[in-house]
Order: structure tokens, then sequence, then C-alpha cells
């Protein structure tokens, strides 16, 4: 009977020990991303060795973490032929570490949208019938130190999902746009210490409200700086509710680029349809066609827009609201804030609270005209060069991701200088 008592809890313990996170290794282990993410259960890490892998990894099992060795040489390459590079539709995933480029659609897609037949987000079938119901969002994501360069619509996109962190990436080459948060209530995301630039729009932010914080990054040399959006295409609208505060959001009329957004060609800041959103302490200059310019998204006005010390100067017109008349804008505000050039001129006056009333807008003729300059194909932006990795220990078996990430005190966050972030930035 000891015997067989001890040979029981032998197996007792191997049958434990098999269920201990474990890291495996591509390609020693498991010859693809593929065939580890087969493998993995909660808690495991996917561990890739400098190489070039020509696939896309679809990550479904929860709080697993997806990490490369070296983030300029793991290189997932799309070569220009596959939609997605990593697509992650499981609760508590983190993907670090590494590169993503030449991918017609996405270089990191994280969604709760999906169903047997994969993955849905823009463009893709399903995406105008969503049910939030049948898709309830993803809950807890990261995504740190990645690298994405030269993907065809978004570089770094989480949607409907929630709870999570795009923090010190980099995304460049993206024809909509290079980091993407959407279609989110109650969103909880954290965007901060990234560098996007040489995209349509450096930051992309429609349908998600309430508790979206971008901080902390670098939106430069894109043809716009970044848009906060509602869109009739996704659900829960309109947008709101988000910070935006001690962001570097400069030089936005860059030629290396691809071609979109061309009506808003040298733009820091678009908000159409955008309500309640603070935007402060931010950096906002060079933009020649506007700093923050201000409209509507058909039927829906943007309203409540908080303006509170920024620096803003070498825009074509600081501020401008040229909302549509059967949407305009109100309540546009500025607190603390230095002298600013606006049209109509007497939105420099409007303070908070209450702010500018509907009708305070213009013709968008009479904004800075600029040269719209062709753009190129997002295979031909040039890319980055070797940017600073992931700073922790490689092997480790990481706990699961909070309920919520780690959130910055917005009344810390000062005003970046002008030189911020540039280290990373490869347009310099």
């Amino acid at each position: 009977m000891g015997a067989l008592a001890l040979a029981a809890a032998s197996l007792t313990a191997c049958a434990r020990g098999a269920d201990e996170p474990k890291v495996i290794r591509v390609p020693a282990d498991a010859p693809t991303l593929t065939a580890a993410a087969e493998r993995v259960s909660p808690g495991d890490v996917i561990l890739v060795a400098p190489g070039r892998y020509t696939e896309s990894v679809t990550i479904a099992t929860p709080d697993v973490t997806l990490r490369g060795e070296d983030r300029g040489t793991v290189v997932i390459d799309g070569e220009g032929l596959r939609a997605n590079g990593v697509q992650v539709i499981a609760d508590g995933v983190r993907v670090q570490n590494l590169t993503v480029v030449d991918h017609t659609f996405n270089g990191v897609l994280v969604t709760g949208m999906h169903d047997a037949n994969g993955p849905h987000a823009h463009n893709l079938s399903g995406y105008e019938t969503l049910d939030p119901e049948a898709f309830p969002p993803l809950e807890r994501f990261e995504i740190s130190h990645v690298t994405a360069a030269g993907n065809g619509l978004y570089g770094l996109y989480a949607f409907n999902a929630r709870h999570g962190a795009i923090r010190d990436s980099y995304a460049s080459g993206s024809a909509d746009s290079g980091i993407y948060v959407g279609q989110c209530e109650q969103c909880d995301v954290v965007v901060e210490g990234n560098v996007a630039e040489r995209n349509a729009i450096g930051y992309e932010n429609a349908n998600a409200s309430d508790s979206v914080l971008v901080v902390g990054n670098r939106f430069s040399r894109n043809r716009v700086g970044m848009t906060l959006l509602t869109w009739y295409q996704e659900a829960f609208v309109p947008q709101r509710g988000i910070t935006v505060a001690g962001n570097l959001i400069s030089e936005n009329a860059e030629a290396t680029s691809p071609a979109h957004a061309e009506g808003a060609f040298g733009t820091g800041v678009g908000l159409a349809g955008a309500q309640d959103n603070v935007l402060e302490r931010n950096r906002i200059t060079a933009n020649p066609r506007a700093g923050v310019l201000v409209a509507n998204t058909e039927d829906v006005a943007s309203v409540g827009t908080v303006l509170r010390g920024n620096v803003m100067d070498g825009n074509g017109i600081d501020v401008a609201d040229v909302s549509a008349p059967r949407s305009p804008s109100s309540g546009t505000c500025f607190e603390d804030a230095p002298a600013v050039r606006t049209l109509p001129a007497e939105l420099a006056e409007a303070r908070c609270p209450g702010g500018s009333l509907p009708g305070a807008s213009v013709d968008p003729a009479l904004l800075p005209s600029l040269e719209v300059p062709e753009g190129m194909s997002f295979r031909d932006v040039p890319r980055p060069g070797p940017l600073p990795g992931w700073p922790g220990v490689l092997d480790e078996l990481p706990a699961p991701l909070p309920t919520s990430p780690a959130r910055p005190a917005v009344a810390d966050v000062p005003v970046p200088p002008a030189d911020f972030l540039a280290d990373l930035a490869a347009s310099r």
C-alpha cells in the first residue's frame, strides 16, 4: 500500500508540474510561432529567437506572453501577402519585444470580435453587424516594445478590447494610423511612451470612450498627428470622455508617408464628433494647417472640448472650428492657456466652464492652403533604426495582467520638451 500511495503521489506531482507555466522557445521547442501558439497553456511564455518569421500567428489562449529575444531581429514579416502579423483574441495576452512588418492590414491586432472564421475588425466581414453581446470585449492586454513598420492599415490596433496598454512602442508607414484604439466603452486603456511617425495618422481614437488615457507620446511627422472621432461604422456612438496629456504633436505634414487623410493634411489634433475630451499640457507645434481642428461627424457635433495648459506655436492656426452648420460644435474652452490664434477669432476668448456657443465655426476654405504631397506605398516608407528592447528578463514567467493597467497621474505630467523622444524617432 505504501508503494502504491507513493506512486500515486508521484503521478499527482507530475500532473501538477505539467500544468505549471513554462517557456516555449521558437524554434528550439516549436518550429514556428503558430506551432508554439497551439501548444501553450495559460501563463506560458512563447520566447522567439532572432529570425524572420513569414507567418501570421493567432494567440487564442488567455494569459500568454509572446516575447522576442531581440526587438529588432525578431521580425514577423507579412511579405505584402498576409493580413495580420499577430492576432490576439484571448484575454490577458502580452506582446513584447519584436517587430512586425509588411502586412496588408495590421501589424498587431487585439480584438474581442472573432468567430470560427477568425478575428474581425475594419473592412472585414461581420464588422457592420457587430452585436456587443455576441462579441464581448477582450479584457486585459499589453503591447510593449513592439515595432510596427510598413503595415497596410494599422500598426498597433486594439479594437473591442478593454483594460489594456500600448506602451514604449513604435509605429510608422501605416496607411491609416500607426496606433488605433477603437470601439469600446469604459475602455480603461493607456497609450503611453510611444512614437508614431510617417503614418497617414499617428494615433486614432474612434468610438473609444470613458477612461482612455493618451499620455507622453510623440506623434510627429505624420500627415495628421492624431484624431479623436465618432464613426457610424463602429458601435458605441459617440466618442467621448478621454484625456490627452503631455504629448508632443508636431510637424505633421510628412511627405514620406502613405497617401490618406488629404483633407486634414497638416493637422496636429483633429476632433470630429468628439465629446467631452480633455487636451492638457501637450506641445502642439509646427502643424501647418492647424494645431487643433474641431469638426463634426455627419450629425454628431464636437461638444465640450477642454484645452488646458497646452503650448501652441508655429501652427497655421492654433485652434480652428470648421464644424458644419447642421452639426455645430459647442463648449470648446481654454483653461490656463497662453494667447492662441483661432478661427473664428472670438473662439480665443472661450473660457472654461461654458466655452463656445453653437455656430462659432468658419468655412474650412479659410484655413491655410497647403499643397498635399502624393504620398507613397506603405511598403516604401523608410524603416526605423534600432530601438530599445524590453528591459525585463527574457525567460521571465510573469504574473497575469492586472484587472486594470497602471495609469500615470495626469496632474504630474508636464508639457514635453520640443525634442521629446527624439532619440527614438527615425525622422531626426
